[in-house]
């Protein structure tokens, strides 16, 4: 059946026909249809957005995968891979007329070479529990974003995961050596390889990020690292914004690469203090948290020019770890400042645009504008080192007005970070949320290369539609939106 036939079905009588062709390829335990079984697949970790899916297919094993996957390519039925749903942009925001493939069953940790420093594991596997199995042979997994207890491996090559040591570290695409799965019609694909180099075009990079519109991951091989001898963190405090942002591009300006560089703001402490009692400074503008690792001669030399160039830059206090203990304390702040924020607000929206590090005072500035100008507060935390940007927009989604405000509010602080020479995500994705901010970021032309990349892997576009990439017809209303000094309301996914 093609993706026209199925549009013009009753939505009632295409589930009808999807289920009972996933119930032939699939045990009864593994599909969820009814409206009570489906409701907690409706939305990620971006919850204002929701939508139930036809059908939720649970596979075992990867030749389920395949025939799910057929099965839908067959009835031009769309496709939607989930991990652990604890992305922030809408990624795994169900297709009303399609299917939820969770992945979350697929969590064995297949192969630990630690003399090769790889693991090879399934999609479903937990970030943490990487590093956790690797532990008895010295190593670990750097990548960690702040869900890395709950986020899977594979969430993190869609989005092109970072975390609080991507600095010196690198990303998700920095760290992964081979990714496989299956394409839209359930023909096994492989991305990169364990060996230094694979024949054929370099897509491996191409797959990162791609947020589920070319492939479906269903294994990863990773790189393992040493486990540092010892690593210690600096705790400063600084009386002004702008100060704070100087100094992080002080330290990078002094040739020194810290294994993490955050920066939060004086709302982002008091709600994370407030949860954790890290210790953190109430009375300062905003914090870094400056970290070391390596041998302990290396430690103490860079703690000690690190303390030596914010103290330059202005710092008004500066705490240093002394033990594991205390490094741990020091980061158990920044590690759950987004379950401090849902403790005061409702709802939060976390936005990921990234600047130049120069810009970080400005951006701040500019978003404390924004807060009056919108109504709403907002908490600020970032990956100060490479100036990856993640304001917590605070508000309630039971009130429309304030929703609406939030979407403006985040749209705003995109297209500012556009203007200073950022992008608008770091490594939460676009998915649903920042579409129209796509079509301010890129013109028509580069849209439409991206689509083009998209057609060579998914022709029938099954694979997660609607997300990542902006329509042309899009892009125009919202540049009639713009030019009359509005924006558009967040569109009903369905409607593309």
């Amino acid at each position: 059946m093609s993706a026209e036939a199925t549009e013009l079905l009753p939505k009632q009588e295409l589930q009808a026909q999807v289920v009972q062709a996933l119930q032939a390829v699939l045990p009864a335990h593994s599909l969820l249809w009814t409206d009570e079984q489906t409701t907690p697949y409706e939305c990620d970790g971006l919850t204002a957005y929701r939508q139930r899916p036809l059908a939720v297919a649970l596979p075992d094993t990867a030749e389920q995968v395949r025939e799910v996957l057929r099965v839908c390519h067959r009835l031009g039925v769309p496709v939607v891979a989930r991990g652990a749903g604890t992305g922030l942009s809408g990624g795994a925001l169900p297709h009303e007329r399609g299917v939820t493939l969770s992945l979350a069953r697929f969590n064995r940790i297949l192969a630990i070479d630690p003399l090769a420093r790889t693991a090879r594991v399934q999609c479903g596997v937990r970030n943490l529990a990487i590093s956790e199995a690797a532990a008895a042979h010295g190593l670990y997994y750097a990548p960690d974003p702040s869900s890395q207890i709950a986020c899977t491996i594979g969430g993190n090559v869609a989005e092109n995961s970072g975390g609080v040591h991507c600095l010196k570290y690198g990303l998700t695409v920095h760290n992964v050596l081979q990714v496989s799965g299956f394409t839209v019609e359930g023909e096994p694909i492989e991305f990169g390889s364990q060996a230094l180099d694979a024949p054929g075009y370099e897509l491996l990079a191409l797959v990162h990020g791609s947020e589920g519109m070319l492939a479906v991951t269903t294994e990863v091989t990773v790189r393992l690292l040493p486990r540092p001898r010892l690593a210690r963190c600096i705790m400063a405090s600084f009386d002004d914004v702008r100060r704070a942002g100087e100094a992080v591009a002080a330290v990078i300006a002094a040739g020194i690469i810290p294994a993490g560089l955050e920066m939060m703001d004086k709302p982002m402490t008091a709600a994370v203090e407030d949860f954790v009692h890290a210790g953190y400074d109430l009375q300062a503008a905003a914090i870094l948290l400056c970290e070391s690792d390596g041998t302990p001669e290396e430690v103490e030399e860079e703690i000690q020019r690190m303390s030596q160039v914010l103290s330059a830059a202005g710092a008004t206090r500066i705490a240093v770890s002394q033990s594991e203990a205390e490094r741990l304390k020091f980061w158990s702040g920044r590690k759950n400042a987004f379950p401090a924020s849902g403790r005061i607000s409702p709802d939060y929206m976390c936005m990921d645009s990234t600047i130049p590090r120069k810009r970080l005072a400005d951006i701040l500035l500019a978003i404390g504008q924004m807060e009056q100008k919108y109504g709403l507060g907002c908490c600020n935390v970032f990956h100060a080192g490479d100036g990856n940007l993640h304001p917590l927009i605070l508000f309630d989604a039971n009130d429309p007005d304030q929703l609406h405000r939030a979407e403006l509010f985040g749209a705003d602080i995109l297209e500012t970070s556009v203007a200073m020479g950022g992008t608008i995500t770091g490594e939460h994705g676009v998915g649903v949320e920042k579409l129209n901010s796509m079509c301010v970021q890129f013109s028509a032309a580069e849209n439409e290369q991206m689509f083009g990349v998209k057609r060579a892997f998914d022709p029938a576009g099954l694979l997660n539609p609607g997300k990542l990439i902006p329509t042309l017809n899009r892009c125009a209303e919202y540049g009639k939106m713009l030019v009359r000094g509005g924006r558009l309301p967040f569109p009903e996914l369905a409607r593309f």
